[in-house]
């Protein structure tokens, strides 16, 4: 297998757990784009073979693909920060969109690749203020970020499906969480680094609504669906949400005051009152469902874990990372994959 934006947050979790399951798994992209970074901390250089490239780059694609040789490519490469990308229009236009069409350009082109997971976000779709979105819902986004996600949808569901041509399919998650994050302008990661330094977080958007979810759930569904390409071939070659139950989300300060607690559970420190910004300076929507049903109906995936449980976690990895001088960030994420297998048994399936 091969996983596109192998070095970020979500992409190292992917590389942890296929290297947990014997896969192999080999990764392509360019450095972690974070200091400090999971991908650092977890030492998954050493176990995980990487080629440094460009996804936007299509010589560095091919040899890529010619040397890992995979059945299944998880493109997970990305500019996924929707503050950065009103700062960085053009580039993120660059990366999200045109980086897709140059991967599904390169798979279509390497024979050992029979399906193609292409990761993209719950924000492509159209604002719709009354219901959860499902997947035959309008494409949209009024920001570069979200307009990028709906443009890559775009390019996969265009794409010429030929005899020779891999599966494709798209992967629509909700906001993950999940210990190891600390990208710019993310309420977990700034909570995170706030808790650290004892200091308030400051929260952008303390109403907004959101569909958390634990980083392993999102995963799970991945990895399911990579499977049903390889399996069933185009059967599954759609767009899929993964998210959670749109009855169990919550907002920014429902999220920053369960971290809160669930960081002193652990041993952290009494964290200060979050502060409110004085101005957010971003078009973000203010709340965002969606409908992950189908995923449920067709592909037997559904979140095992509460909201609770997927803050708690979270909080636990900070607070370790933050209070155990011997943490182990591979051996926590280890611990978690394994707990998180337990409570899933049988429902996620790895492709060959």
């Amino acid at each position: 297998m091969l996983v596109t934006g192998h070095s970020g947050f979500k992409g190292s979790w992917l590389c942890r757990w296929l290297g947990l399951l014997d896969a192999d798994v080999r990764g392509f992209g360019l450095a972690a784009p974070t200091v400090p970074s999971l991908h650092g901390e977890a030492r998954l250089a050493d176990i995980v073979p990487e080629w440094r490239g460009d996804v936007r780059d299509p010589e560095s694609l091919g040899r890529a693909l010619r040397w890992a040789q995979p059945e299944v490519v998880f493109h997970l490469a990305a500019r996924p920060i929707v503050l950065r990308s009103f700062e960085m229009p053009a580039e993120t236009f660059d990366v999200n969109a045109m980086g897709t069409v140059r991967v599904l350009e390169a798979t279509a082109k390497a024979p050992s690749v029979r399906g193609v997971v292409v990761v993209t976000s719950d924000k492509c779709y159209a604002p719709a203020a009354t219901r959860a979105h499902v997947e035959s819902d309008p494409l949209g986004g009024r920001d570069p970020y979200s307009a990028s996600k709906a443009a890559a949808e775009l390019v996969v569901a265009s794409w010429p499906r030929t005899a020779t041509a891999p599966a494709l399919a798209t992967a629509r998650a909700g906001n993950v969480i999940g210990g190891g994050d600390w990208s710019d302008d993310r309420i977990v990661p700034d909570l995170a680094r706030a808790a650290g330094e004892g200091r308030a977080a400051v929260l952008r958007h303390p109403g907004a609504v959101r569909p958390w979810q634990h980083v392993l759930e999102p995963l799970a569904g991945y990895l399911g669906l990579g499977a049903g390409l390889v399996a069933e071939g185009e059967r599954f070659g759609r767009a899929w949400n993964f998210g959670p139950d749109p009855l169990t989300v919550r907002t920014v300060a429902e999220l920053a005051a369960e971290f809160g607690s669930r960081w002193r559970s652990h041993g952290g420190h009494p964290l200060p009152e979050p502060e409110l910004a004085t101005s957010t300076g971003s078009g973000e929507e203010a709340e965002l469902l969606i409908d992950s049903s189908a995923a449920g109906r067709e592909l037997g995936w559904a979140p095992m874990l509460s909201f609770a449980e997927a803050v708690d976690l979270t909080a636990c990895w900070y607070a370790r990372r933050a209070t155990d001088p011997a943490f182990d960030a591979a051996a926590t994420m280890a611990e978690q994959i394994g707990s998180y297998e337990l409570r899933a048994a049988g429902r996620v399936a790895v492709p060959a």
